[in-house]
């Protein structure tokens, strides 16, 4: 059964579509206008191994901060519609990246409930054309609108590239892990409730 979804949102200030194969080879194809972010996307498509392609127009003549955070609610919507009632899943996922001297290390439960603990600083306020503070922006709404746990912790790191770049490398394959189908659960729900 392919694990794939599509969908699009459109509001006054964005107009994001958005299509996911959770069983890809990381091929991606990125668009919305602000070039870090499109970078940080390519690198977390690769390295879920995830096919992603993103198409986002948004006000970027006001900031980055609706098209950034519009992007991680779709994305979040879309990698729940893939996973649909998470049959035969692993659940959880954990991955420590490092990048030179940043090292970050995330933590994933597809547990059906949003919540994010976020541990991650910057020594930057913008990388390129986007605030960094977007940057938690989009794994909150990634994570709330995905409905599942996310814990982020930096544990080195003063390069505030490097440290975006393991963060969205680090939740990558923490979710590559926690999507990817366990074959000794012959498609039950992992959970002892029998539902997430």
């Amino acid at each position: 059964m392919a694990r794939t979804s599509e969908l699009s949102r459109k509001t006054s200030e964005t107009d994001i579509v958005v299509r996911l194969d959770l069983d890809g080879t990381g091929r991606t194809e990125i668009a919305t206008g602000v070039g870090f972010f499109d970078h940080m996307l390519n690198a977390f498509g690769r390295h879920g191994l995830f096919d992603l392609n993103i198409r986002a127009v948004g006000d970027l003549h006001i900031d980055a901060h609706h098209t950034v955070e519009d992007v991680g609610i779709v994305l979040g919507q879309t990698l729940g519609s893939a996973l649909d009632v998470k049959r035969g899943i692993s659940r959880f996922g954990q991955a420590s990246v490092p990048m030179d001297e940043a090292l970050v290390e995330a933590v994933v439960d597809l547990s059906g409930r949003p919540f994010v603990a976020w541990g991650v600083s910057f020594e930057r306020p913008m990388l390129g054309g986007m605030d960094t503070q977007l940057i938690e922006e989009f794994f909150r709404a990634l994570a709330g609108n995905g409905l599942f746990n996310l814990h982020v912790r930096q544990l080195a790191g003063t390069n505030a590239h490097h440290v975006a770049e393991a963060t969205f490398k680090a939740v990558a394959r923490a979710l590559k892990m926690a999507v990817a189908i366990e074959p000794r659960a012959a498609g039950e729900i992992p959970s002892t409730k029998g539902v997430i």
